[in-house]
């Protein structure tokens, strides 16, 4: 997300608020548009000629204005997604879309609320046969872990694309149109059935397992270190999927009966680590913590010794890294064995969070089925 600068005066900030509005958000307030169009429920996309695209929108940056309190500042989520979609030109030309809103809000507010809204949408969607993909508008901040829990949880092989932006609507070269320009390129490819969940921003598309962000301001911000993007996509060129989609069924978990997850804390290693943050993740009812242990998802010992007794009282601990890539591995600098912990295998800590999550809801509590249930989803 971009860091605010301070404005020098609030007139100056004013004027140049208004300068920096391009064209497309122009369109937003002045255009009728028939970007957007409804699709019909029940019929395919090659009785109706085009393929139909359902968006989800959530907010976040990618719908963002700016906000007079300083250059570049914004506010998230401000315009709708039908708004969106009714911004970029030529987007009739590749599907019949509607669009509905999930939420506006900002991704660091993120919630199950929305997550299990998201899921239901898109599972009925399915399920009703009302669109050949989706599309799910998103901030940023979080959308690595938005992608992961859907790629989860969502059954079938229709595609369904993530797309945010690092720029607000009205920033100068604001992203958001390309990315959501190309996000309907690949709900709307055939070719990208059977991929799971991906995201797409910065002409490339990542894989809901391995993306994740890198970087604070940048638009080329996301990335998949361990396995390097599914494909690459741009208006011209089209979409190059860099493998054939793979041939076997991913393994979903069902979503539990109330609206959320069980608390699953994650703890920060750092030097001189002492065994508070794990106490105190306890203290709290957490059902299971994620160490983001330092390299190979190691720790100092006291916190190791907290870890160690709370798998003993039926914590589920699983170790992860704060390194940005590579995997955690068993039993080599930590005795998992003995101490009943899991490992997660190259998932990051907001990722393997996630899991653990969705694999306590669904009574998945002893280390060796969590462990193999870890390993399966690579």
């Amino acid at each position: 997300m971009m860091t605010p600068t301070a404005s020098a005066a609030g007139r100056r900030q004013s004027w140049i608020s208004m300068l920096s509005i391009p064209l497309f958000v122009l369109t937003i307030l002045t255009c009728g548009g028939a970007a957007a169009q409804a699709a019909e429920p029940g019929k395919d996309a090659a009785a109706g000629g085009l393929p139909r695209i359902l968006v989800l929108a959530t907010g976040g940056t990618i719908a963002g204005q700016a906000d007079p309190r300083a250059t570049g500042a914004y506010k998230s989520g401000q315009i709708t997604g039908e708004q969106l979609m009714q911004s970029v030109p030529g987007l009739d030309k590749l599907a019949k879309i509607n669009a509905e809103q999930i939420s506006s809000i900002g991704s660091q507010d993120m919630n199950d609320k929305v997550w299990f809204a998201l899921a239901r949408r898109i599972q009925d969607a399915f399920d009703k046969n009302e669109a050949d993909g989706i599309i799910i508008t998103h901030g940023t901040d979080t959308l690595e872990e938005t992608a992961f829990f859907l790629d989860n949880v969502v059954r079938g092989d229709k595609p369904v694309v993530i797309v945010g932006s690092m720029r607000p609507a009205t920033a100068v070269s604001a992203d958001g149109p390309g990315n959501l320009y190309e996000a309907v390129q690949v709900a709307a490819d055939p070719r990208s059935r059977g991929r799971g969940v991906m995201a797409v921003l910065n002409d490339k598309i990542q894989g809901a397992r391995s993306v994740t962000k890198t970087n604070t301001t940048s638009i080329e911000t996301f990335s998949s270190a361990n396995d390097g993007p599914v494909g690459y996509v741009d208006t011209a060129g089209g979409i190059r999927f860099m493998a054939q989609a793979p041939g076997f069924k991913r393994a979903t978990y069902r979503l539990p009966a109330g609206e959320q997850l069980p608390r699953v804390a994650i703890v920060y290693s750092h030097a001189n680590m002492d065994a508070v943050p794990i106490e105190d993740a306890i203290s709290h009812g957490a059902k299971g913590i994620v160490l983001a242990g330092v390299g190979d998802g190691n720790t100092s010992k006291s916190a190791l010794d907290a870890l160690e007794a709370a798998a003993k009282k039926g914590i589920i601990v699983v170790r992860s890294s704060r390194v940005r890539s590579g995997f955690v591995t068993r039993n080599v600098e930590v005795d998992d064995d003995k101490n009943g912990f899991v490992v997660s295998e190259d998932l990051n800590p907001q990722k393997a969070r996630v899991l653990t999550q969705l694999l306590i809801a669904g009574g998945v509590t002893a280390p060796a089925e969590l462990q193999k249930a870890f390993t399966a989803t690579w």
